[in-house]
Formats: structure tokens, sequence, C-alpha cells
């Protein structure tokens, strides 16, 4: 297995929206490997292929404390329960260090191929639900700082970038 490089906002690819899986087959299940070995290594709780420049509507995530709690997500569909919702602090691997408070759906049902090509069902809620909206965002191109304000969204792109140029001084 190997480790992807994660694509930092504000990278123009990262708003590339993702094409559905057409075949889940043995190059697909090394994406998948590749991702999850990126996303632990990482300590992230959810990755989607966009964020490693796959362009391929596939997501990786892991909300369990001992990480021991896998989901594959490929080809992935949401849809609330009800409109209740709820505010919870959401990071992302591709703005590192930056955290800020996103309302969401608290409850979705999930409709999505396992890693086998196999249909699932599902109902998520609380930070699991939370992971799968803002996942299922990265394939549509969103991110979550576009839910901020536009002098909060200006402010981390400028973090951003001096963040980006620090580690190429430092390379």
């Amino acid at each position: 297995m190997a480790l992807y490089q994660i694509l930092e906002f504000p990278d123009a690819r990262l708003r590339t929206v993702a094409k559905p899986v057409e075949e889940v087959n043995d190059d697909v299940r090394h994406i998948i490997d590749n991702m999850f070995e990126t996303m632990y290594h990482a300590k992230g709780i959810g990755l989607a292929a966009t964020q490693v420049n796959i362009h391929q509507r596939i997501i990786v995530m892991d909300v369990s404390e001992d990480k021991d709690q896998p989901y594959v997500l490929i080809n992935p569909q949401y849809t609330p329960i009800d409109s209740d919702t709820e505010m919870m602090q959401e990071g992302c691997l591709s703005v590192p260090e930056y955290y800020a408070d996103v309302k969401r759906h608290l409850r979705v049902n999930l409709k999505a191929l396992d890693r086998d090509g196999n249909p699932y069902e599902m109902e998520a809620d609380g930070l699991l639900a939370h992971c799968i909206q803002h996942e299922v965002d990265h394939l549509d191109g969103k991110l979550f700082v576009d839910y901020l304000s536009t002098m909060k969204r200006n402010r981390v792109r400028k973090l951003m970038e001096k963040r980006q140029r620090e580690l190429v001084r430092q390379a």
C-alpha cells in the first residue's frame, strides 16, 4: 500500500466534481486500501477520493475511537431523515489545523456500494452523519469552509497559503 498526497485548500482540484465508479474492481479496491492508509496516517476520520486527486465517487471513513469500524462508500447518496440539524465543529485533512462549526442534518439515510460493489443502505446520526455529509460534499467539489462567511473563508485561504509557503521554505 501507499500513502497519497492530500490536496490542501485552496487547491483548485478540490473543486472537481467526482464521477461515479462504473465498476468496482481490483483497481478500485487498491485505491480504497491506499485511501484508508492515508486517512489513518493523517489521523483523519474520513477521506474522499477528490482529496487525493482521484476524481471518482469513493469515500473511506472510520469515526470509531479504536479505528476498527471502517466504512467504504462508493457512489454514495444520502437523504436527510428529517429536518433536524445540529452544529458540530468540523475539521478537514484538506484544511489542516482549522476548525469551524458547521450546521448539518442530524440524521441521514445513506445508500452506497461497499468495497465489493454490493449495494447497502443504513441510517446514520451524530458524528457519522456529519462525516457522511462532509465527505459527500468533497465529491461534489465543496469544502466545509464554503459554509463560512466570505470574510472567514478568505482568512482561512490566507492562512493556508501562508502555511504552504512556509512548508516550501522548509523543504
